[in-house]
């Protein structure tokens, strides 16, 4: 064996990204966002970098698995899920609190808005940011992009979608970053929104994150943008808020603008019964975040359309493996996004090059994170990336960046270090509860 491709170090980053007042069901984002960059090194002196959740639990899993990956090759990828297993199991007999002690709670995931949360999906999320780094330090050893490495691309540009927010113009806290967008709370505001993306990025095709207000509300915006973009693609989200009749009204008033609807209600029940009536197809990243709930979903044809997500999945080669399942059954295949920097949306244009039956734009929080830690962000072209040919990922760390952001993390109270939309909320409304499913 190639001695220089064996793992000699591995660094975990955590870091607080500066996060919009961007709306959802459960609340608001924070001023910042927890996430975790995996880097390692191999004897070879190569450096490759990974990205995923930062939150308390994704590291009290991360930190051991990383301790277990010394001395083995960067190679050696399919051995990362026995492994995190084996770190979790260590953790617990530690005593180690979260779900690499074996307590988490389950629920609804605030930081992804995926359905219910386990110790076996948070697994997922982070052996994805160590696969990532293990394809971007093999690729540069052998002088090869991550879209070799996983067969070849069969696209050269890979297009996303303008993704669209109900905000506030700041935060209410006076020390939280702030930008020039302005806010955005009616179906104006939201067209706005929604030109200035277009004009900025190119987006031809554009969805609005809903379940913030009452659907007649999220309806109008809807059509509103329907009037200013004709015949372009459109997405309404409202994270699974709404009650069967409710989304199948919805989907009866927009049917006729919208490519899909995504999770309207929550879980595979209420989503098959929306299906059988609605009209149009429905799309998750919600009711469908792993293997196991694959069969059933199908089965049911509760989802038309699957919205891949690598820190879901396992990684960017169990991604590869979902398409070919959606494939086999004629499900369609789009890409789910949350708050990233530029490792993780490398990651995504990488792999979505590798898909053949990519059907529909990609969404991107990108264009609303203003930090990063890669050293040349990345350029949207007529609502596209071109697929880099770059050996491994093709981005290069900045590490100034990255000790900035680490000391943001150094310095937090805790109170940024867990995201939670519904405690941010709880900032400017007081007495907020997360509403019950369905909320409308």
């Amino acid at each position: 064996m190639d001695t220089s491709l064996t793992i000699a170090e591995v660094h975990l980053t955590p870091i607080l990204i500066a996060d919009p007042p961007l709306l959802n069901t459960q609340g608001v984002h924070q001023p910042y966002t927890p996430r975790l960059i995996v880097e390692v090194v191999t004897r070879g002196g190569v450096s490759g970098v990974g990205e995923t959740y930062g939150d308390g639990d994704y590291l009290a899993l991360a930190r051991p698995l990383a301790e277990s990956l010394i001395g083995h090759p960067v190679t050696d990828m399919n051995r990362l899920f026995s492994l995190a297993e084996a770190a979790e199991c260590a953790a617990a007999g530690e005593g180690l609190s979260g779900a690499a002690g074996g307590g988490i709670d389950e629920g609804t995931d605030a930081g992804g808005l995926r359905g219910v949360r386990s110790a076996a999906k948070l697994r997922l999320s982070v052996v994805s940011g160590f696969e990532v780094a293990c394809l971007d330090a093999l690729g540069k050893t052998l002088g090869l992009p991550v879209h070799t490495l996983l067969g070849g691309k069969v696209r050269d540009r890979v297009e996303y979608s303008a993704y669209l927010f109900y905000r506030w113009a700041a935060h209410p806290a006076p020390d939280a970053p702030k930008d020039d967008w302005g806010a955005a709370l009616d179906p104006p505001q939201i067209v706005a929104q929604a030109r200035r993306f277009a004009d900025a990025y190119g987006f031809r095709s554009f969805k609005l994150k809903g379940g913030v207000f009452p659907p007649d509300e999220e309806i109008a915006a809807v059509r509103a943008l329907a009037a200013a973009f004709p015949g372009q693609p459109l997405r309404l989200d409202p994270n699974g808020a709404w009650s069967v009749e409710t989304s199948l009204r919805v989907a009866r008033e927009l049917g006729d603008v919208l490519e899909y609807l995504e999770d309207p209600a929550s879980g595979a029940d209420r989503m098959a019964e929306v299906a059988a009536g609605a009209g149009l197809p429905l799309a998750t990243n919600m009711c469908v975040t792993t293997f196991p709930e694959i069969r059933e979903a199908f089965a049911r044809d509760a989802v038309q359309v699957v919205l891949s997500d690598h820190h879901y999945w396992g990684g960017l080669r169990n991604t590869r493996e979902l398409a070919a399942i959606c494939r086999t059954f004629g499900v369609g295949l789009s890409m789910h996004s949350n708050t990233h920097l530029g490792i993780s949306l490398a990651a995504m244009t990488h792999v979505a090059a590798t898909v053949p039956n990519l059907d529909y734009a990609c969404d991107s929080h990108y264009p609303w994170q203003t930090e990063d830690v890669i050293t040349r962000r990345h350029a949207f072209e007529d609502g596209c990336l071109t697929v880099p040919d770059a050996p491994g990922l093709g981005v290069e760390l900045d590490r100034p960046a990255l000790a900035a952001l680490h000391r943001r993390w150094l310095d937090d109270d805790g109170t940024m270090r867990e995201r939670d939309d519904a405690a941010a909320m709880r900032v400017a409304e007081p007495g907020w509860v997360t509403p019950a499913v369905p909320r409308w």
